[in-house]
Parts: C-alpha cells; structure tokens; sequence
C-alpha cells in the first residue's frame, strides 16, 4: 500500500477546517494538520501578490488522491487551489499500521 502527503491552502481557518471535516468523515484521508497562518507570496494575474493563507497537510492512501481532489475542488474558494501530492517514499512501520488502518 502507497501513501501520499497532499498540500493545500486556504484562505482561512475556517474553510480549512470545513474541507478537512468532509474528507475525515468520509474516510477519505487518516490524518490531517493546519498550519498557519502563513505568509504566501505568488505571482497572479499579472501580478505579485501577497496575502495570509493556513496550509493544510492531509495523509492518505495513494489510490484516495483523486477523491481528495475532487473534494478540495469542490469546497474550495479558490479559482486555482493549490493541490501537491508527495509520495511518502519513507514511514515508520507504526505510523504506516496506523494509516493502512483508515
């Protein structure tokens, strides 16, 4: 079983915390953290902007990813949100147990 660590950010805590609750309950992801909030700085629209934003780092089965999209597609407020995947290459044999688990 392969497993990923996804990135994304969000405007605010609140529309973080709403994104993560659907992918919890919906058992789509084991594990999930907030960051923030952060300074991002990003060209858009011609421009270089900067602004506050909370940086969101989900756990999931690799297979789970394009259902993770969809729904940070789906309840996000961005035009363009940011969304990375990174597969974990290395993981304790317990942390890995405990995400197989979800």
């Amino acid at each position: 079983m392969k497993f990923v660590q996804i990135f994304t950010t969000v405007p605010n805590k609140q529309t973080g915390e709403k994104i993560l609750k659907i992918l919890l309950e919906e058992k789509l992801v084991s594990c999930c953290q907030i960051i923030g909030p952060i300074e991002s700085h990003y060209w858009w629209k011609g421009r270089i902007e900067k602004g506050k934003e909370y940086l969101i780092l989900i756990k999931c089965r690799k297979s789970n990813f394009k259902k993770v999209e969809e729904k940070i597609r789906k309840n996000h407020p961005y035009q363009i949100p940011e969304i990375i995947s990174f597969e974990i290459s290395q993981i304790s044999k317990d942390y890995k147990n405990y995400l197989n688990e979800r």
